[in-house]
C-alpha cells in the first residue's frame, strides 16, 4: 500500500481496496465487510449487523489481508487503499471453518425440533463451513431459560453470544433489558432480573437472533417456513404504515415480520404490527350477515341483508343519515363511501370519530419521518410518542444520540428512552401557553411533532395554532401525527363533512347511520353520546366483529374484511401511498368492503359504481378540497371544578384487532382501566394508592382504580382509552373524584 491513491479519480473520501480480485471504491473509515456486501460478495457472519454497532466477537467473518499475519475480521477492520483482501483463500477458508467448529461445541443438535430450522442463520452457514465430524466428545452445556413474557420465548441453550439481541435493547430500543452475565463458558445472555421484556420493539430480537435462541412465542411450533406464502401487507394499528410481509398457511395468517424499507420503518417491527394478526381469529369475528328481529340477532344470506341495508338507506336519505368511518378504513373503500353519499344525498360524513375538535383534519409530515433521525431539535407537544409511534420515537432516539435536544410539553411525564432537554409538564389547557415557553437556542433542522393526546383533547384547536404559530416562528417543520392509519388519505379522499361533522351527527341524531369499521362501544370520542344516538336509530354496520356494543345498536351486520385480508391502499403520515395485498383469507362469508359497497351502489344505481375490479377505483381516486362542515371549532366549556383529564390511547388497545390480540393483552403494557393522580391531588381527595376512587362524569358516576403517579401535573388527572372502564371518562373534559 503506497503512499499515493490507487485510483486518483475517487472523491477524497473514499478508497480503493480489491477483495478477491474486484476493485471497489469504499468510503474511508467503512470496514471490509460493508465493502463486500455492497457488491455482493459474501462473507459469513452472525455477530455483525449494519444496523447495530460493531461487536466482532463472533469471528466467523474473518478473511485473509495481504500484509496482515493472522486473519482479521472484515466487520471490524477499516479499509485502506490499496488493500488486498481474500475471502476463499486457504487461510481465510481455514480460520472460518474452526471458528465454526467452536461455535458448534456447545449447541444442542436439536434442529429437527427447533422452531428457527430452514431459517436459521447457524443451520445455513454450518452446511458451508461446518465440519463433518466434531472433535469435541465432552458433555455441552445447558443453560436455564428465563420467562421473556408473552411475546419473545427462549431457548437460551442455543445462543452462540453474537449479542445482536443486546445491542438492540441498548442501541435501538434504548430500554437496556438484555445482557451479558459472568464469563467464559459460564457467558449467559438473560435479562439478569427475570423480568419479562418491556420494550414495545421487543419482537425485533427474534428477526436479529442467527440462531434460534429467541423465537416468536405466539406462532412457535404452528407450521415450518417452507409451509408458509409470504404476502407484502402494511402495519394499520398506527400512521407510520409500517411495511410488512404476511405469512400465511392455507389462507390462516401465523406470522407477520418486517419487511425494509429505509424511508419508513427500516428493517424493524412494533410488537404491535408484529402480534395484531392474533386478533382476526376472535371469537366474534363477524362471519356472515345478520339481522336484528323483534330484538333478536340471526343469521342471512347476503341477499336479505343488503335487501335491507337498502330499504335502510332509502328510507333515511339526504340529511337523516350520518356515515361514520373508521380512519384505518382504506382510500379506495373512502372513494366508494363518498360516492355513496353524494349518491344518497348526504353532506353527513366523517373519519374522525375519536376526536373532540374537528376543526382540521390529518395532513402529512412536514419533514419526512426518514428524516427526523438527523433533526438537531425536537419539539414533542401532547404525545405519548413512545406508545403512539414506536418506531418514530426510535427515530427520534437516534437523533438524540447524534445530539438533538428534545423539547417536551405534556400533560403526563411520559417515559421515552432519550435524555430531554427541557419538559414543561401541564395540564391539557396550558399545553399551548407552555409550548410558547420553549427555547429551541440555534438549530438548523427542527421539528415540532403534536401527537394525539394533543389531537384527540378539547384544545385541539389552540395547540394546533400554537404549535404552527411557533414552528414558522422557528423555521420548524411542523409534524401533526395523524388520527389513524389511514387519516391522510382518507382526508384525501374526502371522507369529510360538507355539512354534519362527527359529534353534530351524534349529537344532533339522525334518522340512520352508516357505521363502517367501526366498534361502537370503544372507538368514540364520546362514547355515551355515540351510543345514545345510534340506540336511537337504524344502523347499517359494515363491520369485522359482531361484537356485543354493535349488536346493541345495529339493525344489519354486513361482514367486510380486514386489512390483513384485502387488497388496499394506505396513505401514511408522510404523505407516501402505499399498497397492500391480501395475505389471509376471509372468514366465512365475509366480503371485501369494496365489494358490499359495490352492491349496494350498483343496487342504487348510483353514478360511479360501474366498475367490476379493484383497479378502476384506484385509477378513480381523487384528491378533494375539504369544506368544513358546522361547528367542530367550538371553545371547550371549562368551569374550572374538579382536575382536567389527559386521555392517551392504551398501546395495545388502540383498534378493536389489537383488542383481542391474547399475547398483546397478556403484555406488562397493557395496565388495565385505571384512574392516575398527581398525589398532591390524591391526598386532596382522600384517595390513597390503589384504593378505588369514584369519578363524576356528567349525570353519572363512574369508578376506577387510582394510582399515584407524580409524573400526573397537578390539577389534572390521566386515563388511558380503549377500556370499556374508562370509555365513559374520554369527553368529560374536568372530572371530580373523591374515594369511593
Amino acid at each position: 500500500m503506497s503512499a499515493q491513491p490507487v485510483n486518483p479519480n475517487l472523491p477524497p473520501d473514499h478508497v480503493t481496496i480489491f477483495i478477491d480480485g474486484v476493485e471497489l471504491a469504499a468510503p474511508k473509515g467503512s470496514m471490509i465487510i460493508q465493502a463486500a456486501d455492497k457488491a455482493g460478495i459474501p462473507i459469513p457472519r452472525f455477530c455483525y449487523h449494519d444496523k447495530l454497532s460493531i461487536a466482532a466477537n463472533c469471528r466467523q467473518c474473518l478473511v485473509d489481508v495481504e500484509k496482515m499475519g493472522k486473519p482479521a475480521p472484515a466487520c471490524a477492520t477499516p479499509v485502506m487503499d490499496g488493500m488486498q483482501v481474500r475471502t476463499r483463500s486457504d487461510k481465510a477458508l481455514h480460520a472460518q471453518r474452526n471458528v465454526m467448529e467452536f461455535l458448534l461445541i456447545n449447541h444442542p443438535l436439536d434442529c429437527p425440533i427447533c422452531d428457527q430450522g430452514g431459517e436459521c442463520e447457524l443451520q445455513d452457514l454450518s452446511m458451508g463451513y461446518g465440519r463433518s465430524v466434531s472433535r469435541f466428545a465432552e458433555r455441552k452445556r445447558v443453560v436455564a431459560d428465563e420467562d421473556m413474557g408473552p411475546l419473545v420465548a427462549s431457548e437460551m441453550t442455543r445462543c452462540i453470544h453474537c449479542t445482536r439481541c443486546v445491542r438492540f435493547t441498548a442501541e435501538i430500543a434504548g430500554t437496556y433489558e438484555l445482557g451479558g452475565m459472568m464469563r467464559g463458558e459460564n457467558l449467559q445472555i438473560g435479562t439478569y432480573d427475570g423480568k419479562p421484556l418491556t420494550t414495545e420493539l421487543s419482537g425485533n430480537v427474534i428477526d436479529v437472533c442467527p440462531v434460534g435462541a429467541l423465537t416468536n412465542k405466539v406462532f412457535r411450533f404452528r407450521a415450518r417456513p417452507w409451509e408458509l406464502i409470504a404476502r407484502e401487507s402494511l402495519g394499520y394499528h398506527d400512521a407510520l404504515g409500517s411495511n410488512l410481509f404476511l405469512h400465511a398457511r392455507r389462507g390462516d395468517v401465523l406470522r407477520t415480520v418486517p419487511r425494509d424499507n429505509e424511508a419508513v420503518n427500516e428493517c424493524w417491527l412494533s410488537d404491535r404490527d408484529r402480534y395484531s394478526h392474533q386478533g382476526l381469529y376472535a371469537d366474534d369475528r363477524a362471519t356472515r350477515p345478520m339481522l336484528r328481529e323483534g330484538g333478536e340477532w340471526r343469521e342471512a344470506s347476503w341477499d336479505e341483508a343488503l335487501a335491507r341495508a337498502l330499504q335502510i338507506l332509502r328510507d333515511n336519505g339526504a340529511d337523516q343519515l350520518g356515515m361514520l368511518v373508521h380512519p384505518a378504513t382504506s382510500s379506495e373503500e373512502g372513494e366508494l363511501l363518498v360516492r355513496l353519499a353524494e349518491a344518497l344525498g348526504t353532506g353527513n360524513l366523517d373519519h374522525r370519530i375519536a376526536q373532540q375538535d374537528l376543526s382540521a383534519h390529518a395532513e402529512p409530515f412536514a419533514m419526512p419521518v426518514a428524516d427526523i433521525g438527523h433533526a438537531d431539535a425536537i419539539v414533542i407537544v401532547g404525545s405519548q410518542l413512545r406508545h403512539e409511534l414506536p418506531l418514530v420515537h426510535a427515530r427520534v432516539r437516534k437523533a438524540v444520540e447524534r445530539g438533538a435536544k428534545v423539547h417536551v410539553v405534556n400533560p403526563v411525564d411520559f417515559e421515552f428512552t432519550f435524555n430531554v432537554a427541557s419538559k414543561r409538564i401541564v395540564p391539557p389547557s396550558r399545553l399551548a401557553t407552555a409550548l410558547g415557553e420553549v427555547e429551541l437556542g440555534e438549530s438548523s433542522r427542527a421539528v415540532v411533532i403534536v401527537g394525539g393526546v394533543a389531537e384527540a383533547g378539547p384544545h385541539a384547536a389552540a395547540i394546533r395554532a400554537a404549535a404552527r404559530a411557533f414552528a414558522t416562528a422557528n423555521n420548524a417543520a411542523l409534524c401533526r401525527i395523524p388520527q389513524g392509519a389511514n387519516a391522510v388519505g382518507l382526508s384525501r379522499a374526502g371522507v369529510l363533512p360538507k355539512s354534519r361533522d362527527a359529534r353534530a351527527m351524534l349529537r344532533d341524531g339522525r334518522g340512520a347511520y352508516i357505521l363502517y369499521g367501526i366498534e361502537p362501544g370503544l372507538d368514540f370520542a364520546d362514547q355515551a353520546l355515540a351510543m345514545r344516538a345510534l340506540g336511537n336509530a337504524q344502523v347499517v354496520a359494515f363491520s369485522h366483529f359482531a361484537c356485543e356494543s354493535t349488536k346493541a345498536v345495529a339493525d344489519v351486520i354486513l361482514p367486510i374484511g380486514l386489512l390483513p385480508e384485502i387488497d388496499a391502499i394506505l396513505v401514511n403520515l408522510d404523505g407516501r401511498e402505499q399498497r397492500a395485498v391480501a395475505g389471509g383469507k376471509l372468514p366465512g362469508e365475509a366480503r371485501a368492503g369494496w365489494r358490499v359497497l359495490r352492491a349496494i351502489g350498483g343496487a342504487l344505481e348510483a353514478p360511479g359504481f360501474e366498475f367490476t375490479e379493484l383497479a378502476e377505483v384506484r385509477d378513480t381516486l381523487a384528491s378533494r378540497a375539504w369544506r368544513p362542515g358546522q361547528g367542530g371549532n367550538a371553545a371547550p366549556v371549562d368551569d374550572g371544578r374538579g382536575l382536567e383529564l389527559a386521555v392517551s390511547q392504551a398501546i395495545y388497545r388502540v383498534d378493536a384487532v389489537l383488542r383481542r390480540a391474547a399475547a398483546l393483552q397478556a403484555h406488562p403494557l397493557t395496565v388495565g382501566a385505571r384512574l392516575a393522580l398527581n398525589p398532591a391531588d390524591a391526598a386532596a381527595a382522600g384517595i390513597a394508592d390503589g384504593a378505588m376512587a369514584r369519578v363524576a362524569v356528567g349525570d353519572g358516576n363512574a369508578t376506577l382504580a387510582a394510582v399515584l403517579d407524580p409524573r400526573v401535573a397537578a390539577g389534572c388527572a390521566w386515563v388511558e382509552s380503549g377500556y370499556g372502564a374508562t370509555a365513559p371518562l374520554l369527553a368529560a373534559g374536568r372530572i371530580e373524584v373523591a374515594a369511593a
